[in-house]
């Protein structure tokens, strides 16, 4: 199983973050240990001194491919969740000021947190306009809809496949729209598609 994130893919977190609007799609990678269950404990990462999170819409590939044509993609993935791609902000902008590797700061132990809630495509929901959200201690702090995302998810599963085989079971973080910020052990983080709750985790 492959976890693959996309970053940058909403022009309003690009923007917040002082990167500049990319022309294809940002792609990185995080380990099968990257994995974190929603219903299971999260710790604050001893290496870091500022932990932000990023909730995304999380594509579930269920159908080998390679180099997949843009009009079948949507038949390599049934279902979406939500998530958070945890990120160690501190070390990411040291890594990227010396022009290094993100790993560190992306892809350690427990960095991506799921939901173990699944909604499958249909003819009744739309995979453009997906509403989602996340609270922090109660208040809202981030708002998204796929319908703002750069890159579509034909988009990206057509790029990824460029590149990388999909495999059944393969993630993708489509990425997070503006709004990231920090998060401090005692926080409750909650995470929502529409308004039904997908996640509620504590930072111990």
């Amino acid at each position: 199983m492959k976890i693959f994130c996309v970053g940058r893919n909403y022009i309003d977190h690009a923007k917040e973050l002082g990167n500049a609007v990319p022309e294809e799609p940002v792609i990185f990678m995080k380990p099968k240990s990257a994995l974190q269950q929603a219903n299971t404990p999260f710790y604050y990462p001893e290496f870091s001194n500022e932990l932000h999170y990023e909730v995304e819409i999380v594509l579930r590939i269920c159908k080998n491919g390679k180099r997949i044509e843009k009009r079948h993609a949507s038949k390599y993935y049934d279902a979406y969740s939500l998530g958070i791609d945890f990120t160690a902000r501190d070390i990411q902008n040291e890594l990227k000021t010396k022009g290094l590797p993100w790993e560190k700061a992306k892809a350690w132990d427990n960095s991506a947190l799921l939901s173990n809630k699944w909604i499958g495509f249909n003819s009744t929901n739309s995979k453009e306009e997906i509403l989602f959200s996340l609270k922090q201690n109660d208040k809202i702090v981030q708002v998204g809809n796929t319908k703002d995302m750069i890159f579509s998810f034909n988009d990206i599963v057509t790029h990824v496949s460029d590149y990388f085989s999909l495999n059944i079971g393969d993630l993708i973080y489509t990425g997070t729209p503006a709004g990231v910020g920090e998060c401090l052990p005692g926080d409750i983080l909650e995470g929502y598609i529409g308004n039904d709750q997908f996640f509620d985790l504590e930072i111990k």
